[in-house]
């Protein structure tokens, strides 16, 4: 099933403002809350897609690759491609209940959602990794299944993880009591005043490490290589990124790993030149050839394709072979192969050449007439258009 928009599910304008994706998000959050809607895998799924779409929107980056790309910009090019989506509760718990100022919407202990981990609790979040993928043609026209070898911070198997030398490892922070937050409440003019702030014991996380992994010195992740699959779709350009969550770093402290961002290069085609969805080829024809007419070969993506010259062909001609060209990369068709005729003039001749052209140059047919003129100023003139 395709994805919805964005902007659809949040129920927004494109021009919205970062005050106004949050506060949909909030809204479509507090609807379809787990704690709101016990047992219904429905609003589960619309809490999961909304936090999608605001993890994207709230993004100035990410924003920008989805409205210039779609869904294929932000990792949700094709179902099942390994980008983006699939954000657990976990997730969606860790890296935005701080939209509710601390605890998750009020909705008492998240049912079953490890609550004491969320709310005010910190969660480590891993850098993200940057990669480029250089891809020919053909691979851009038919998508392609690449892999790569990563160097990255990976999690600890020792510990898995959490920096702690076995169970008693680590403890409970005494000063927040687990909650990764301290309260403070002040006298003032106005009443008690209560604030709230990350605990400066445990860096609200919660815990306290008394005793550290030897693997990763406490850290939870060490400096590893991954072999990553990188499925990449159909119509991607020059410069694009996609990205691939939760397959940068990893995070310290068992936390939420980083994205891998992919940057698209483009290698250049030998004869074939890129033109948005359309493909530019010039096709180089001898006098006879452009004369006399007949069929010649040009190259496409995919092999030879045979175009049939009519006689008298003039330079400039543009033969179009439609749906030649590159798929657009939100599926909205095919472009063409636009062939541009040229005709080779010898820079020297022979003397029977010669002979062979000086009879030929007073000919009727080999001289221009006005109808002809005014047809190749019209091409001429359309190139600046």
């Amino acid at each position: 099933m395709a994805k919805r928009d964005y902007y659809e599910v949040l129920g927004i304008d494109k021009n919205a403002s970062a005050e106004e994706i949050k506060k949909a998000y909030r809204k479509k959050a507090i609807q379809f809350h787990p704690d709101k809607n016990p047992g219904d895998k429905q609003a589960e799924e619309n809490f999961k897609e909304a936090a999608e779409a605001y993890d994207v929107l709230s993004d100035p980056q990410k924003r920008q690759r989805y409205d210039q790309f779609g869904h294929a910009g932000v990792g949700g090019a094709s179902q099942g491609g390994g980008f983006g989506g699939g954000m657990s509760m976990e997730d969606i718990f860790s890296q935005f209940g701080d939209i509710f100022g601390g605890h998750f919407g009020g909705f008492g202990g998240f049912s079953g959602f490890g609550g004491n981990t969320r709310g005010g609790r910190r969660v480590n979040r891993g850098s993200d990794l940057r990669v480029k993928v250089k891809l020919n043609l053909k691979e851009i026209a038919n998508g392609v299944e690449k892999k790569i070898k990563v160097k990255k911070y990976v999690s600890c198997n020792k510990c898995h993880g959490n920096g702690a030398d076995g169970d008693d490892g680590s403890t409970t922070c005494s000063t927040c009591k687990g909650s990764g937050v301290v309260t403070r409440i002040a006298n003032t003019i106005l009443g008690q005043m209560q604030t709230q702030s990350t605990c400066p014991t445990c860096g609200g996380e919660g815990k306290v490490i008394t005793k550290k992994c030897p693997e990763c010195n406490g850290e939870g992740i060490v400096r590893d290589e991954e072999v990553i699959t990188i499925n990449i779709p159909a119509g991607v350009a020059e410069g694009m990124q996609l990205s691939m969550n939760g397959k940068g770093n990893a995070a310290r402290h068992g936390g939420i790993n980083g994205d891998l961002l992919i940057l698209i290069e483009e290698e250049e085609h030998p004869e074939l030149i890129r033109d948005e969805n359309d493909l530019l080829y010039n096709l180089l024809l001898s006098v006879p050839q452009a004369a006399l007419g007949g069929t010649v070969e040009v190259p496409t993506i995919d092999g030879k394709a045979k175009v049939k010259i009519e006689p008298g062909t003039q330079p400039g001609k543009v033969l179009r072979l439609r749906n030649k060209g590159l798929p657009s990369v939100n599926s909205y068709g095919t472009g063409d192969l636009l062939v541009n005729v040229s005709v080779y003039i010898p820079e020297s001749l022979s003397s029977s050449e010669k002979d062979m052209l000086t009879g030929l140059e007073n000919s009727p047919n080999f001289q221009p007439n006005k109808s002809m003129k005014e047809k190749i100023f019209s091409r001429f003139r359309n190139l600046f258009d």
